[in-house]
């Protein structure tokens, strides 16, 4: 396994590797869990190399005191990266990703997509999730883009900006991978205390009563009931979210025929959690 940390040596590397087959790439911001290691499995399983980048981007942060709390564990993250037998993996500095003097900022446009859920609760951070990504595919150049469907909006967000600049990458979204006791795989949950740890499975759980209630209750009542639960269990919710599994819209009656995702962000304690489930459309009995 090759650890490379600039763009000339990337580019030197790659370059034998894309006559080997295809190139596959998962980006990450480190303190990787086995939800990133899933994504290298699939794409080891696709492609002929794969590519990790480890770079904490700053531009998708919206308070400081949250990129400066991020947690970064580079030297364990080599590791088990080595282990699962990533070939090649990308730790660039800022300015490598955004060198002096070049212009990063896309300016796209993406509509509604970026107006609920995240996007309501955190302004500007999707032009952030798009700067980066497509920096980092420009300096990867893949064939195929893994990613973790925690971030549901997010790959909502790269697709779309994949379809705006054309680029010829094909996207490949992992289902969530959960805890034992459901709660989604994320690197912040190692912030959680014990006893937040123990509260914060209740995220899943609510969204699974959610998604149980659609078509027997109304949209608002199940919210509210999701929302009651995690905040007997000692947590506060940000949002809770039925919406088009698409368009991202919030949905005011459930359509079984065009599915729904579910989408929630809590706080436990002083620790943000996102999860979501997705209810696939079923065709008319």
């Amino acid at each position: 396994m090759q650890v490379i940390k600039t763009a000339a040596l990337l580019d030197r590397a790659l370059d034998e590797s894309r006559n080997a087959g295809r190139v596959g790439f998962v980006p990450t911001m480190g303190a990787l869990h086995d939800g990133h290691l899933q994504l290298v499995a699939a794409s080891k399983a696709a492609c002929a190399t794969t590519v990790v980048s480890i770079f904490v981007n700053p531009t998708q942060f919206n308070q400081s005191a949250d990129l400066e709390t991020y947690p970064r564990t580079p030297g364990r993250d080599v590791r088990l990266l080595e282990a699962a037998g990533c070939d090649v993996v990308f730790l660039p500095t800022v300015e490598a990703v955004y060198p002096p003097g070049l212009d990063t900022i896309l300016g796209l446009d993406f509509g509604k997509l970026e107006t609920v859920m995240e996007g309501a609760q955190r302004p500007g951070h999707f032009a952030g999730v798009a700067q980066v990504v497509n920096r980092l595919l420009d300096l990867v150049r893949p064939d195929a883009l893994f990613m973790g469907q925690k971030d549901y909006q997010q790959v909502a967000i790269v697709r779309e900006m994949l379809r705006q600049t054309g680029r010829p990458v094909e996207l490949i979204a992992h289902p969530i991978v959960r805890e034992a006791d459901g709660l989604a795989m994320s690197s912040r949950n190692r912030r959680l205390s014990p006893a937040m740890r123990a509260k914060a499975p209740t995220i899943y759980a609510s969204l699974q009563g959610a998604a149980e209630a659609l078509g027997k209750s109304s949209v608002a009542e199940l919210i509210e009931t999701a929302a009651a639960r995690m905040q007997a269990a000692g947590l506060r919710p940000e949002y809770l979210s039925v919406a088009h599994p698409t368009t991202l819209q919030p949905v005011g009656v459930f359509d079984p025929a065009e599915g729904a995702v579910l989408c929630a962000a809590a706080w436990a304690g002083d620790v943000r959690l996102i999860d979501n489930i997705l209810v696939e459309a079923r065709p008319p009995t």
